[in-house]
């Protein structure tokens, strides 16, 4: 089982963990071993789940302790591991003993599925209106071992390592919906996912992960190139002043822009991803009208589309109110009529602040007092 101490006293010693086989395999090479012990330890790593170097148990002796001198696996120090009522889970994870590069992680079980929730950056450099994460400034990018480790201690706790072939893991699906915007951390955001889909490592199916993005619209097209994962857009308003208003990347990339490399993406991407996700927060008296429901069907008319309404979660100071439930299922009924897929996400964790950035704020504000 990983723990908090499985990354104590790693300062000293380079990380193992983040790096490909190809890297691994050149630095057994350069310690005088045969480029297959490299392929051992990178399964060991990945596809096991292993964190220490003696529990390689088809390496030689004398290289794990010379692996342990120089070298570690940490996927990061867990600081809260919170469990709901409703079986979400979410997790504090620091990266490196830095007090402020701490992120969330949240696993969401349902019943023929489990969700993590994974983030790429510490905070965010967007400022959207209605995000928790908006209020946190940008700290730094996650590194691809960052990322990665998110999904390794979330694949520990819910008991998917070892890797069991040919049998569904409990953490199923992996998406790119917590703190920061992936596309602003493209490559390391590209690298982790490289790592987690690698048949030989996690072996997580490229059509299980999602990217949500606030619509950096110029790297649209590479999520379908380049990564051949999901799309999500999140969206929140279909009229470009007011999504301007709420979210102010809309000024670098307004709405048309936008549509246009959705409409792209759909175009390259394989059968498996195309149908792009449209996020849509429900904000009382901003964006739930009924007509504000007819320009959302019309802007994404034509495109492989399903829509998902999320009831907005209040956090202290935020200026919003949630849609009523029954404006909620009318907005969703007009979409819906207009011969588009659309649900409406259940509210999860609410007794362990699981909207975004929340648990994250608590603890930059017990780092700063």
């Amino acid at each position: 089982m990983y723990s908090t101490a499985s990354s104590a006293g790693t300062e000293a010693r380079s990380n193992l963990f983040g790096k490909s086989k190809s890297d691994i395999v050149k630095i057994v090479e350069e310690m005088g071993q045969p480029a297959f012990r490299g392929k051992q330890i990178y399964e060991w790593i990945y596809s096991k789940g292993a964190t220490l170097f003696q529990d390689m148990a088809n390496l030689p002796n004398s290289l794990q302790e010379q692996l342990e001198r120089g070298y570690c696996v940490d996927y990061g120090q867990i600081l809260q591991n919170q469990l709901s009522v409703d079986g979400t889970r979410k997790m504090l994870i620091q990266f490196k003993n830095d007090s402020r590069a701490a992120v969330e992680a949240v696993f969401i079980p349902e019943e023929h599925r489990g969700t993590l929730c994974v983030s790429s950056q510490v905070g965010c450099s967007l400022s959207c209106t209605f995000c928790h994460t908006g209020t946190q400034s940008l700290y730094r990018n996650l590194t691809a071992a960052e990322i990665a480790g998110q999904y390794m201690i979330a694949a520990w706790i819910a008991k998917d390592l070892p890797r069991r072939i040919n049998q569904r893991p409990n953490v199923s699906n992996i998406v790119f919906m917590g703190q920061g915007e992936p596309l602003y951390n493209f490559r390391n955001v590209s690298s982790a996912i490289k790592l987690m889909t690698d048949p030989d490592g996690a072996g997580v199916a490229p059509w299980r992960i999602t990217i949500s993005t606030s619509g950096v619209a110029p790297l649209i097209p590479r999520i379908a190139t380049e990564l051949r994962v999901g799309l999500a857009i999140s969206l929140h308003a279909a009229d470009n002043d007011l999504r301007t208003e709420i979210m102010p990347i809309n000024k670098t990339y307004p709405l048309p822009l936008l549509m246009n490399s959705c409409t792209e993406f759909a175009r390259i991407a394989g059968p498996q991803n195309r149908r792009i996700t449209f996020e849509y927060v429900m904000l009382d008296g901003v964006n739930d009208s009924d007509r504000h429901a007819k320009q959302f069907v019309d802007l994404i008319h034509g495109l492989p589309a399903h829509v998902n309404l999320i009831p907005f979660n209040p956090w202290p100071g935020s200026a919003y109110r949630s849609s009523s439930a029954a404006r909620v299922a009318a907005f969703c009924g007009l979409v819906r009529n207009s011969g588009v897929h659309a649900s409406v996400r259940t509210p999860r964790g609410d007794d362990i602040l699981a909207a975004c950035g929340q648990l994250k704020s608590v603890h930059d504000k017990t780092v700063d007092a």
